[in-house]
Formats: C-alpha cells, sequence, structure tokens
C-alpha cells in the first residue's frame, strides 16, 4: 500500500523553529523553504506529497492546485479553510493517508476516518533524520528489526489496532 502523506502547511511552517522565522519575513519565503525541504525528503523516501494551504493567502496564479518538485500543492477556495479540504482529502483517502497537524481538530477527525496522523513537529524531526541517514549512507529499512533473545521483558501490552497501524505508516517515514 502507498502512503499519501497530506500536509497542512501552515501548520507546519508554523510550528517549525526555522521556517517560522522565513514566514514572518514574507509568506512565500516560509512556503518556499518547505516545498524546498519536502522535494528534498521526497528524493529520498518516494512518498506522495500532498500540501494543502489556506486560499486567502494564495499567489494569484496557482489559486487552487499546482505541482511543484513533484510536490503537489492545494490551496483551499476562498471562504473554505485548509482544515476542510484535508478532511475532505483524508476521507477519500482513508488507510492510505497520513496527515500531518498539529491542530487537534483535524488530528481527532481524520483519525476517526481511519487516516493516521503524525505531530508537524514530530514530521520535521523524521524529515530530518531521512536526510541525515541518508547523508551518512545508513539504510533505514534493515534497522530496528527483531533480534532474537531468550530475554523476558514480562507482560507485554499490545497497542490497539488503529495504534499499531499508525506506528508501521510512522515508520515508513
Amino acid at each position: 500500500m502507498s502512503l499519501h502523506i497530506i500536509i497542512d502547511g501552515y501548520n507546519l511552517i508554523r510550528q517549525s523553529a526555522t521556517l517560522s522565522d522565513l514566514d514572518r519575513q514574507d509568506i512565500q519565503l516560509g512556503r518556499e523553504a518547505l516545498l524546498n525541504m519536502l522535494a528534498a525528503y521526497k528524493k529520498i523516501k518516494r512518498h506522495k506529497i500532498t500540501v494543502v494551504f489556506d486560499g486567502t493567502n494564495a499567489p494569484f496564479i496557482s489559486q487552487h492546485r499546482d505541482k511543484i518538485k513533484g510536490i503537489e500543492i492545494k490551496f483551499s477556495r476562498i471562504g473554505e479553510l485548509a482544515d476542510t479540504v484535508i478532511k475532505r482529502m483524508a476521507l477519500t483517502e482513508r488507510e492510505k493517508a497520513l496527515i500531518v497537524s498539529s491542530d487537534m481538530q483535524i488530528v481527532n477527525t481524520v483519525a476517526s476516518q481511519g487516516a493516521s496522523t503524525i505531530s508537524s513537529l514530530m514530521f520535521e524531526e523524521k524529515i530530518a533524520m531521512a536526510e541525515y541517514m541518508s547523508a551518512k549512507g545508513i539504510d533505514s529499512e534493515n534497522e530496528g528489526g527483531w533480534i532474537p533473545t531468550t530475554k523476558k521483558r514480562g507482560p507485554s501490552k499490545r497497542l490497539s489496532k488503529r495504534k499499531r497501524k499508525n506506528r508501521l505508516k510512522i515508520k515508513k517515514l
């Protein structure tokens, strides 16, 4: 199953320390820095990535949707929130979607629709880790596998099915 990462653009920009500084200078600088960061990540991981922005601050040329460096960009319509677009996309994608947002209203809604979620800060850490591992030549696919042992750890606490699926999707990042 392919993974579709849907990102709440301004939420990620404003949660990030580096991107928020650029956003305060000029909103377009923040968007461009985010797209450059995601393009570098896409070269490493090859997931389908969509970034959703509020349409009120959209550049006139790309009012509704665009694709730059393999990253799909969507702007909500005038009078519509990006949150609504993200929820609609999560409803159509369901289990294939991984939603990146720290907005609890979005997180709760999309989780009830079957999509997995990750906070903006945690996603930024995953991107940084993937770039670091790629630069060092470390293969993240083989890391963290089961190592046979006879050592007992006590009673196991199995996570719910939803949390196990969420954990698997986050491991793919």
